[in-house]
């Protein structure tokens, strides 16, 4: 089965919270402060493994999530840091955020690493709290939480060469004569449903990968038939190989399918549309082909686009030979392909809130305060202490948060609901 899309949820682990802690050493009866630093959380790194060919994988488990990084400990010991979660990928591996509609990875080398969440930063523990007027901070830092994002995984095949044109025009034969590829073959449309790799070698250090393409119709580049699960995949090609039909035995002009193919493409992306192509008369031993071919070469003549034309029979293999060493010079030729898409450099985003977001709402009666930042001061609070305690209603009151319950209609006495603790208010 071939998968070439998927959407996964990753999260990347939460920072662990400082600690407080004190000395307790022989001779040192007013130890000071000595609460070690959380750790931080791992990131979530997408990489890239050229054992994979598919997404499968991802059919199966939507949800990834990395280690935490552990709470602070005493004599000022720093938590572990949470170990980084490695999700493997095949080559050719566009990401994209679901959130904003952006490509913000394109994966194509082995080994080649993305962190797609960035793990939490742990928080501080009390020694670092200590002052000349506060030398024994009963309180320390929550760690901040790791990034979480829905990502969309699509899979393009990493060709240098891919075979375009109608149904049934002989491509996956074309395939299965020029490589060791075994494709589905059989004389009706959409025989080829996913795309077929082949390696052509034509000697030492002479070969190129080339791709069978899905067929494609009138209307792919909306998505009419195999429409963008066709389109995908060519766009990394470097050149096309543009097959036809040169006998006409189902009734369909070959310049009008040749026509129709490169209106799809221009459609999708213009980029798409001039990339170099070979165009190649297929079926050359069958009746007619010899009458058809020079009529579609006048018509092909008269187009401002000057293409490159080659004959052959895939099932008699006249011909081939010729076109696959034109094919080699040719990509000598072309070199690497333009992007069709730009890649948007997103180095930190969190999918649910940022660092800074905070809610206060009013809901069936009751007040509530969430949100990331909220929820970090709460873990930084320590309650039994005096000075703890007037930090965390200082951050409130700084934030806005107080202003904003009293617009809500608040009142002394009132139950407050922050991050899931109630707390009775007094102005």
């Amino acid at each position: 089965m071939f998968v070439d899309k998927a959407k996964i949820f990753v999260k990347a682990g939460n920072g662990g919270h400082g600690a407080v802690a004190w000395r307790r050493e022989k001779y040192e009866p007013s130890g000071g402060p000595a609460g070690g630093d959380g750790g931080s959380g791992g990131n979530v790194v997408l990489k890239v493994d050229e054992g994979l060919r598919t997404l499968m994988d991802f059919k199966y488990k939507k949800h990834y999530n990395a280690q935490n990084g552990e709470d602070g400990k005493s004599k000022r010991q720093f938590g572990k840091k949470g170990e980084n979660l490695y999700i493997k990928v095949p080559p050719g591996t566009i990401v994209k955020d679901v959130a904003t509609g952006k490509i913000i990875s394109d994966l194509i080398e082995n080994g080649q690493e993305f962190i797609v969440a960035k793990g939490g930063k742990g928080g501080r523990g009390n020694a670092k709290f200590a002052t000349a007027t506060r030398q024994a901070p009963r309180f320390a830092e929550g760690g901040s939480k790791g990034e979480e994002r829905e990502i969309i995984l699509e899979l393009k095949v990493l060709a240098d060469v891919g075979l375009v044109g109608f149904p049934n025009v002989g491509k996956s034969t074309f395939l299965s004569v020029v490589s060791q590829a075994k494709p589905k073959i059989a004389n009706y449309h959409f025989t080829t449903l996913k795309p077929n790799l082949g390696v052509v070698r034509l000697g030492e250090g002479k070969s190129f990968v080339i791709a069978d393409i899905p067929g494609l119709i009138e209307g792919a580049h909306e998505g009419i038939g195999l429409g963008h699960e066709f389109l995908r995949h060519v766009e990394r090609t470097r050149i096309l190989i543009h097959m036809v039909d040169i006998s006409g035995q189902e009734g369909r002009d070959p310049f009008e399918d040749f026509n129709k193919i490169n209106e799809e493409l221009q459609r999708y992306n213009p980029k798409l549309a001039s990339r170099p192509q070979i165009v190649v008369a297929n079926k050359m031993d069958l009746t007619d082909s010899e009458k058809n071919l020079n009529e579609f070469k006048n018509k092909l003549e008269k187009t401002n686009c000057k293409y490159e034309l080659f004959s052959i029979s895939a099932a008699t293999r006249k011909g081939i030979k010729e076109l696959l060493y034109r094919v080699l010079n040719k990509l000598d030729e072309v070199g690497d392909p333009e992007p069709l898409f730009a890649v948007e450099e997103v180095t930190s985003y969190q999918y649910k809130g940022k660092e800074d977001e905070v809610i206060v709402r009013k809901e069936d009666g009751k007040f509530i305060v969430e949100g990331n930042y909220v929820e970090k001061v709460l873990n930084s609070t320590n309650f039994d202490d005096f000075d703890s305690t007037r930090y965390f209603q200082r951050k409130l009151r700084e934030k806005g948060i107080i202003d904003q319950l009293k617009k809500l209609g608040v009142n002394d006495e009132d139950i407050v609901n922050i991050c899931g603790y109630e707390f009775e208010f007094f102005e």
